[in-house]
C-alpha cells in the first residue's frame, strides 16, 4: 500500500483538499446528469461509486476526525447507499499509513527517542493504518508488543475539520438553530478525548479489569512506561478482524459463542459500569484461534449519567412502550418532546419515536433474540427511509433527544451490526451473572 510523507495540518490546507474533493463529486454530478438526459433509465450506482471513492480519497489523506466521520458514516447500512458504506468501511483499519521516515520522526517528536531506541525489534512497516493512529509491531524483554501512533497533528485540527463537515450534518440530519450546538460540542469532546492516549490507556485497564471475568472475552495488557500522550504500547493479540471471522464463518455455534461475548460485554459496561465502549466497528475487535473476543481500542467511552440511563431504558419495557402517558413522560425527560412544541409537532414526534423505538428495543422483548432475522433488519431499513424521505418532518427542527443519545445510539447501532454480521443468537440477560 502507497504511504504518505506529509499529512495537511494546517486549517487551510485541510479547507483546500475538501475544496478539491468538492469540486470532483461536482464533475462526477456534471457527468451523471449529461448521461441521464440520453438514457433516462440510468441508476445512480455509478455515481455513488465515483462520489464515494473521490470523498474516502480526500478523507484518507486529511486523517484524523475528517476520516473518523467516514468510519463512523460506514456503519450507518440502512442510511447510506452501499457504495459509500462499502468504501468508508475502509477507514475502520485499512487506509494509506505513514511513511517508514515519518514515524521515525513522529515517535521522535513525541516519546524524545527513536523506536529502535526504546523496543529491542521495531518494524517501521505499519500493520494497520486507521483514522487517528496507526500500529507496528515491535519486541522488548522477549515480550511481542503492538505500538500505536497518532498521526501527526490530529488533536490540532479537530475543531476546524468539524467546522468544515458542519453545514452539511446540519443539512443531513435537519439541525436548526443555536440548539444544534450541543451535538458538535458532544462530538468534538469525544473526538477530542480520542487523541489523549494517556487517558485511552487510563480507560484501557480499568475497563479490561473489571470485565475479564467475562466468559470468551479478552484483552491486552497495557504497559504505561512505554506509553505516552500520543504512543501506545499493549501486548501483541494473535486474531483476525471480526468482519473477516464473519465472512467465512459458517458455524452457527461459533457465531452464537463470539455473539454472546460481546452482548455481555456492552450489556455489562452499560448497566453495571454505567460506561461503555462507545466504538464498535470491527477493527476494534479481533477473534483467537480459540474462538475467543479480543477487545483492542478503548479510545472512545461515554459515560452514561443516570438521569438518561433511568428513562432510556425503561422505554426498552414494552409494556411502557405502549402506556402512551408514561410514554409520552419519557419522551420529555429525554429532550425529544419539549414544552415549547405545538400540539402538532408532539403528535408526530410521539408517533415517530414510537415507531423507531417500538423496533429498535425490539431484542429486549424477549429471553432471546437472532440477530439474523432479516425480517427485523427490512423493518430498519423500511423505518429509516420512511423517515429519510419524510417531507413533514423536513420542515420540523430536527434538533430532537439529548446529547447523551448520539454515543448510546451508535453503541447499539454498531453493536447491532456486528451481531447481524456474525449472524448470533444472544441471551438477553446472560450479563446479570457476572455483575
Amino acid at each position: 500500500m502507497k504511504t504518505i510523507d506529509k499529512i495537511p495540518t494546517g486549517k487551510i490546507s485541510r479547507t483546500g483538499k475538501m475544496v478539491q474533493t468538492g469540486i470532483k463529486v461536482g464533475g462526477n454530478y456534471l457527468k451523471y446528469y449529461s448521461k441521464k438526459a440520453l438514457n433516462g433509465d440510468l441508476s445512480r450506482d455509478q455515481l455513488d461509486e465515483s462520489n464515494a471513492e473521490d470523498i474516502y480519497n480526500g478523507l484518507k489523506s486529511l486523517k484524523g476526525s475528517a476520516l473518523k466521520v467516514a468510519q463512523m458514516l460506514s456503519m450507518e447500512k440502512s442510511l447510506l447507499p452501499n457504495a459509500y458504506v462499502e468504501k468508508f468501511s475502509l477507514a475502520q483499519f485499512s487506509v494509506p499509513p505513514l511513511s517508514a521516515p515519518l514515524v521515525r520522526k513522529t515517535f521522535k517528536k513525541y516519546h524524545g527517542q527513536y523506536p529502535n531506541e526504546l523496543f529491542d525489534t521495531f518494524s517501521l512497516d505499519s500493520v494497520n493504518a486507521a483514522s487517528i493512529g496507526q500500529v507496528h509491531r515491535a519486541t522488548k524483554d522477549g515480550k511481542e508488543l503492538a505500538v500505536k501512533i497518532q498521526y501527526p497533528g490530529v488533536a490540532d485540527s479537530i475543531s476546524s475539520d468539524l467546522a468544515m463537515v458542519k453545514p452539511i450534518a446540519m443539512k443531513m440530519f435537519n439541525l436548526q438553530g443555536k440548539d444544534s450546538e450541543r451535538y458538535f460540542k458532544e462530538v468534538e469532546g469525544k473526538l477530542l478525548e480520542e487523541t489523549d492516549y494517556v487517558l485511552e490507556v487510563k480507560q484501557s485497564i480499568e475497563i479490561s479489569e473489571a470485565c475479564k471475568h467475562i466468559s470468551n472475552l479478552k484483552f491486552p495488557q497495557y504497559y504505561e512506561d512505554l506509553s505516552s500522550e500520543k504512543i501506545i504500547t499493549m501486548d501483541w493479540m494473535n486474531g483476525i478482524h471480526l468482519s473477516d471471522f464473519a465472512k467465512q464463518n459458517r458455524d452457527k455455534d461459533k457465531a452464537n459463542k463470539l455473539g454472546q461475548a460481546l452482548w455481555d460485554f456492552y450489556m455489562y459496561q452499560m448497566h453495571v459500569l454505567k460506561e461503555v465502549h462507545a466504538d464498535p466497528h470491527p477493527g476494534n475487535f479481533l477473534v483467537d484461534k480459540e474462538d475467543n473476543l479480543i477487545a483492542i481500542d478503548f479510545g472512545c467511552i461515554k459515560k452514561v449519567p443516570q438521569d438518561f440511563y433511568e428513562p432510556y431504558f425503561e422505554l426498552a419495557d414494552k409494556d411502557k412502550i405502549n402506556d402512551p402517558e408514561l410514554f409520552n413522560e419519557k419522551l420529555f425527560e429525554l429532550e425529544i418532546l419539549r414544552k415549547e412544541d405545538s400540539p402538532k409537532e408532539i403528535a408526530f414526534f410521539s408517533e415517530l419515536f414510537y415507531q423507531m423505538l417500538s423496533l429498535f428495543t425490539a431484542p429486549f422483548h424477549g429471553e432471546e433474540f437472532d440477530f439474523s432475522d432479516e425480517g427485523f433488519w427490512t423493518s430498519v431499513t423500511t423505518l429509516s427511509e420512511k423517515y429519510s424521505k419524510d417531507q413533514e418532518l423536513r420542515k420540523m427542527n430536527g434538533n430532537r433527544g439529548s446529547k447523551h443519545f448520539l454515543y448510546i445510539n451508535r453503541t447499539f447501532f454498531g453493536l447491532y451490526n456486528l451481531l447481524h454480521d456474525l449472524g448470533a443468537t444472544v441471551k438477553i440477560n446472560n450479563f446479570k451473572q457476572y455483575s
